[in-house]
């Protein structure tokens, strides 16, 4: 079991990797991009990358405090799917209804790499190819469909 400080350093280690990995690559629009924060440009909706022991993923989180605007982002997501599905070379998880640690609802679609692990340096060279791969083709994604969302969550 690692301690708190050390957990930090590994977790550190880990994503600087991932951001020299996918330094130089430009969003499908062509500007420069942090991957790490990718930028959904639309009110409670976060693209968020995870590694655990579990696994590595790829996770879009409708988190509107209204549930009908999810409701309605969530309906545009399901007439998208079969564009967003295509767009992936990968499985697509879709979540209606998550509930967080904290208690709060949202809505996810995700991409999930298993039986890699965040605790095995080893692992991480395949990690980061499928968070490159996935954000990447999920870019290509977004930055078609994203004034579809901006839209409706206005």
């Amino acid at each position: 079991m690692l301690s708190r400080e050390e957990h930090k350093i590994r977790n550190t280690q880990f994503w600087e990797g991932f951001r020299n990995h996918i330094k130089k690559v430009p969003s499908s629009n062509g500007r420069r991009m942090n991957w790490l924060n990718y930028p959904s440009d639309v009110k409670d909706i976060y693209i968020r990358l995870q590694c655990d022991a579990q696994g590595a993923r790829l996770c879009m989180d409708l988190q509107q405090k209204d549930e009908g605007i999810r409701a309605i982002i969530w309906e545009q997501m399901t007439e998208l799917k079969k564009v967003l599905e295509a767009s992936m070379n990968w499985e697509t998880r879709w979540l209606p209804e998550c509930t967080s640690p904290e208690g709060f609802h949202f809505s996810r679609i995700s991409w999930e790499l298993k039986g890699k692990n965040f605790y095995r340096d080893e692992d991480w060279p395949d990690v980061y190819t499928f968070f490159s791969d996935r954000i990447i083709e999920f870019d290509e994604f977004y930055q078609e469909f994203k004034e579809i969302l901006i839209t409706l969550s206005e």
